[in-house]
């Protein structure tokens, strides 16, 4: 077993600490990852604070890692000791469904789905799996990312989830040239959504209740700028809009949105993963043949090519680093909107 050291919550109103665990040695396929950088990700809060009910403590958060590779098995072939590699939000999948061999193994239909980087459990032996906020991993070789040489490894972190979840679903809708499109918020997903959807040949619009982000989202590239709680804003979009990504990373009304869409377009929510309030009107979606859908992270093959397409695009996240022992007051900063776009742990700190 390989020693290991990192910051966990053992409860959901606990702040997180230093706690000490083991590794498992890399077998045949595996490789031993130093972490160098970890993003901090607001699904990382709802998971310490059990929003969403599942779970398991003590809670080691952490799924956008950037870091070198150190160890590997002797059948590893896709990388080599010293490699600058990512790992997302998933390490393992059944690897045998429809799913995984189209290379989405983030909808696993395995028999417990896919393994997340932490909170898993893992198995065969129901431990549980934890994440980024530590010094090492170690994961197969199936689900480890090359990092290309151009892309800052630290601003690179966010890729890994905010920049494939937007992504993922941009590119299945067929976002492209010509497309009105609506990003809702401007946090650490809404910004990597617009600047990707910008490179995608979008006319790109932000949805915000915060008129003092007018300046980040052009400096994004923003096309059009609204404020969501303007209803005479809003009803000036009403019927115009292809597609809209909500990246609000809490419950909201989608209705406001929903109505901004034209005929057959599309909104899709990537941010809350729970049960909706107010729920959807469809007899106004039925009207115009709206679709309203959900779209989860991204597969292996997918994240990697966000990563390519981040590297030719010029595509960088904004971050703040941070230490480690940094992270609660990070995530109180998150909480209250504060950040601009995605605070990283610099584990070298």
């Amino acid at each position: 077993m390989i020693p290991a050291h990192g910051f966990a919550a053992n409860g959901p109103r606990s702040a997180l600490g230093p706690m000490r665990f083991e590794r498992r040695n890399p077998g045949p396929q595996d490789v031993a990852i130093e972490i160098l950088y970890c993003g901090v990700c607001h699904s990382d809060l709802h998971q310490v604070r059990n929003d969403w009910g599942n779970t398991i403590y003590p809670c080691v958060p952490g799924h956008e890692i950037v870091g070198r590779i150190v160890r590997v098995g002797e059948e590893v072939t896709k990388f080599h000791q010293g490699d600058r590699v990512g790992v997302g939000a998933l390490v393992d999948s059944c690897r045998e469904c429809d799913a995984c061999r189209q290379g989405l193994e983030q909808y696993c239909e395995g028999p417990i789905g896919p393994l997340f980087t932490y909170n898993g459990p893992a198995t065969p032996n129901g431990h549980n799996t934890f994440g980024g906020y530590s010094n090492i991993i170690v994961v197969p070789q199936r689900f480890v990312l090359q990092i290309p040489a151009t892309l800052d490894p630290a601003r690179a972190a966010p890729i890994l989830c905010a920049g494939v979840t937007t992504y993922s679903a941009l590119r299945h809708w067929k976002v492209g040239r010509g497309h009105k499109v609506g990003v809702v918020g401007l946090g650490g997903l809404g910004h990597m959504a617009v600047m990707i959807a910008k490179a995608l040949g979008a006319w790109v619009h932000v949805f915000t209740t915060s008129p003092k982000k007018r300046g980040a989202a052009a400096a994004l590239g923003a096309d059009g700028f609204i404020i969501s709680t303007d209803n005479n804003a809003m009803a000036a979009q009403a019927l115009t809009f292809d597609f809209i990504l909500s990246t609000i990373p809490v419950k909201h009304d989608v209705n406001p949105y929903m109505a901004c869409l034209r005929r057959d377009g599309v909104l899709t929510l990537v941010g809350a993963l729970e049960q909706l309030e107010p729920g959807i009107d469809n007899g106004s979606v039925a009207m115009h043949r709206q679709s309203f859908a959900g779209s989860l992270i991204g597969g292996l093959p997918e994240t990697q090519e966000v990563l390519e397409f981040c590297a030719t695009e010029g595509i960088q996240p904004e971050i703040e680093l941070i230490r480690l022992d940094q992270v609660n007051e990070a995530f109180e900063r998150m909480k209250a909107g504060e950040v601009r776009f995605r605070h990283v742990i610099d584990m070298g700190r």
